[in-house]
């Protein structure tokens, strides 16, 4: 039993498996039976484990939410009245935001 590395050249991954040897009676000759274990991580050379089926449930297919997904979802459960209160909130600091940069701007000239 030993791991083997396999390198897809179109997609660029490299693939851990598995090997097992054993005697074919038929054939009369040995084989190998490989069973997949994961990807291989280029940085670290770390092997990830993966199912091999879906690239949707692989770890590195997972898009990063950006900040307006993390805003909408935080957003998504709130009352009205909640929502009428960040909306004060964030006018609030975008009122602060603004004199700051325009002290700044004065400042320069």
């Amino acid at each position: 039993m030993s791991i083997v590395y396999n390198h897809d050249k179109r997609s660029g991954i490299t693939y851990a498996y598995e090997s097992k040897s054993y005697w074919d009676k038929e054939k009369k000759m040995p084989r190998c039976k490989r069973t997949l274990i994961g990807r291989v991580d280029p940085e670290t050379g770390e092997i990830k484990p993966t199912d091999g089926r879906c690239k949707k449930n692989s770890p590195y297919n997972k898009p990063k939410p950006t900040k307006e997904a993390k805003i909408r979802e935080r957003l998504k459960g709130m009352k009205v009245s909640e929502l009428k209160n960040e909306i004060v909130r964030l006018e609030m600091e975008l009122d602060k935001v603004n004199r700051k940069f325009k002290k700044l701007e004065d400042e320069k000239g």
